[in-house]
């Protein structure tokens, strides 16, 4: 009985000792290091996330399976015997986008015909085209009341009365704050959506602050919002690890006020 119990006691302890750590990075196809990538080690559940540059870090034995995941890209998995001591670069592959349909048409011969037959014909853009209208650019949104395009008019003559109106009210200062707002919350919305919480979490950024964090790193790194617009998930992260360690702090020293 002694002997069964000290082998399922040491058992585990052996496990630990013959794990080692296994380094790397993660590309796409093209070289581009991908950030945010999630590795899983299927034998202990453990999980970790590639950094801005695309390496990764993580303690597996050599029949550990690891497996790779990342949105918009195929799952790929290998074990972790052919990655120890090596610091192997792991590729990964786009998920193929269906494309529409294409309808060929019955040909005829006769090349007037069979032209107009295989022409995809854009009914919405016949009629912008009929009618003149460009295609809108932005978001569709009233434009608040400015006090130059209120005042000039009245110098000249002629009284904006709604423009007016909305300068008096504060109905433009609202408008303006409004819009502020919801571009916030969409940007900090587009990197939720791409990056786990778990990312930030393991940086010691609570779940529930995430959100405050990613506005932090705008206000602190403001480049790091220039790279959301231009929907540059790497550069955006790259400038949010910056910010990181500042906000960890000041979450430490407001509980240690407390």
């Amino acid at each position: 009985m002694r002997i069964k119990l000290l082998i399922f006691i040491v058992f585990p302890f052996l496990h630990l000792f013959a794990q080692k750590t296994v380094e790397g990075s993660i590309t796409d196809e093209d070289g581009v290091a991908l950030p945010s990538v999630m590795i899983l080690n299927i034998s202990t559940e453990k999980k970790t996330y590639t950094l801005s540059d695309g390496s990764f870090s993580i303690k597996a034995t050599p029949e550990d399976e690891l497996r790779f995941i990342r949105s918009g890209y195929e799952r790929s998995s290998i074990k972790a015997k052919f990655l120890i001591d090596k610091k192997a670069t792991i590729k990964l592959i786009r998920i193929t986008e269906q494309i529409e349909e294409v309808e060929i048409a019955n040909l005829t011969g006769d090349i007037k015909k069979d032209s107009r037959a295989v022409a995809k014909v854009d009914k919405g853009k016949m009629v912008e085209d009929a009618v003149g209208l460009p295609q809108p650019v932005g978001k569709m949104r009233e434009t608040p009341a400015d006090i130059k395009q209120v005042l000039l008019p009245i110098l000249l003559g002629n009284l904006n009365v709604q423009g007016l109106y909305d300068l008096v009210s504060g109905d433009a200062r609202r408008m303006k704050r409004q819009y502020k707002y919801d571009d916030l919350q969409e940007d900090i919305l587009w990197i939720r959506e791409r990056v786990e919480d778990d990312y930030f979490m393991r940086e010691g950024v609570p779940k529930e602050r995430i959100s405050e964090f990613i506005e932090f790193s705008f206000l602190n790194k403001p480049q790091t919002r220039t790279f959301v617009r231009a929907k540059n998930l790497t550069g955006a992260l790259s400038r949010m690890e910056e910010s990181l360690p500042i906000f960890v702090e000041r979450l430490k020293e407001s509980s240690v006020g407390k």
